[in-house]
């Protein structure tokens, strides 16, 4: 089958997870996405929320056999050699939908060709193909070497859980169980005084309460160098969990920022500036804290967006004094202050 060569690679990504306005929650996943040509593949397939089967969260023994699959040391698990390349990031159920592909070899190369949407046992190509993807060609060393690296455990390590710093419990309390409830595990504590070091490495972040002084943030950070450990630091915002909460999954965002989908917000009273690098859909939701510290939250903006840069208008009244915007895809979760004019 004649086709371009295309760059084969992985990279570590997110699927980030929080609490929505509404009440309801999505769960965070972090996986591993196939990179073609120096792109993520998933951005080529518009507003997609999906997950790759190379998930740090299955068992060993599934990520194995997905990776074999993959590289074709098993038959395929659909029929006319069809693979899942990305699925539902809640359930993983073929019938939520899932993108699939066929994958074959050709002499020394590995062909990926023929994608489509699949919510059953077969592919409909003329009714859900991506006619407008592939086929891809890649180099079969190349192809090989990435894949097998996930076998020999030299894939980018994925550290789900977070410290919350602080003396407000009750707070951290609910901020942890939001936590848990999307897939991040959370410990509470006052510092990172006497905290083996082999416990600190396990955290992919810290977040600190507002009443956390400098000089307490200073020493929780030299702890974890010391540790051999560099953390992203959040320091929390508002009293607001769903708050809290978007900004731990940007601060757990471990993918490159040329890979991720919404880049560059900021807000002032009257307008919200990001830039889009690929279509997606894009919400934006505004939190304001009174001046009795009570939250309340807005949602502001919810629609598919092309690549390029983007203002929206904001309500006057939904962040007028201490405010926020939350800004969310599929991949990727930003949080800003409101600045004053």
């Amino acid at each position: 089958m004649s086709a371009e060569y295309a760059t084969f690679g992985l990279a570590p990504a997110t699927r980030a997870g929080g609490l929505l306005p509404g009440g309801d929650y999505q769960v965070h996943r972090d996986f591993v996405d196939f990179v073609v040509d120096g792109r993520p593949l998933l951005h080529r397939l518009s507003d997609l929320d999906a997950v790759s089967p190379l998930a740090s969260d299955v068992p060993p023994s599934l990520f194995t056999a997905q990776v074999r699959g993959l590289l074709l040391e098993a038959g395929a698990p659909l029929p006319a050699g069809r693979f899942i390349v990305y699925g539902c990031p809640e359930c993983e159920d073929l019938a939520c939908g899932a993108v699939t592909a066929v994958i074959e070899p050709d002499g020394e190369d590995v062909i990926w060709r023929d994608f489509a949407w699949q919510t059953d046992t077969h592919a409909d190509l003329e009714l859900n193909g991506y006619h407008g993807i592939g086929p891809f060609r890649f180099r079969g060393t190349e192809y090989r070497t990435a894949l097998a690296a996930l076998l020999d455990g030299r894939a980018p390590g994925a550290r789900r859980r977070v410290l919350l710093i602080g003396a407000r419990v009750a707070q951290l309390a609910r901020l942890a169980a939001a936590l848990r409830t999307i897939g991040v595990g959370a410990d509470i504590a006052q510092n990172a005084d006497r905290v083996p070091a082999d416990e600190l490495r396990a955290y992919g972040a810290v977040v600190f309460g507002r009443s956390v002084r400098p000089g307490e943030r200073d020493a929780v950070r030299r702890a974890f160098t010391t540790a051999g450990v560099d953390v992203p630091c959040v320091d929390g915002l508002a009293p607001a969990v769903p708050l809290l909460v978007a900004q731990t999954e940007q601060a757990l965002d471990r993918g490159a920022p040329g890979q991720r989908r919404l880049t560059d917000l900021t807000a002032l009273p009257g307008a919200a500036e990001f830039r889009v690098t690929s279509s997606c859909r894009v919400r934006l939701t505004a939190y304001r804290v009174d001046r009795l510290s009570r939250t309340h939250a807005r949602d502001l903006f919810d629609a598919v967006l092309e690549p390029g840069r983007h203002r929206v208008p904001l309500d006057a009244a939904a962040v007028r004094g201490e405010a926020y915007v939350v800004a969310r895809t599929a991949g990727t979760v930003l949080v800003t202050a409101v600045g004053r004019r």
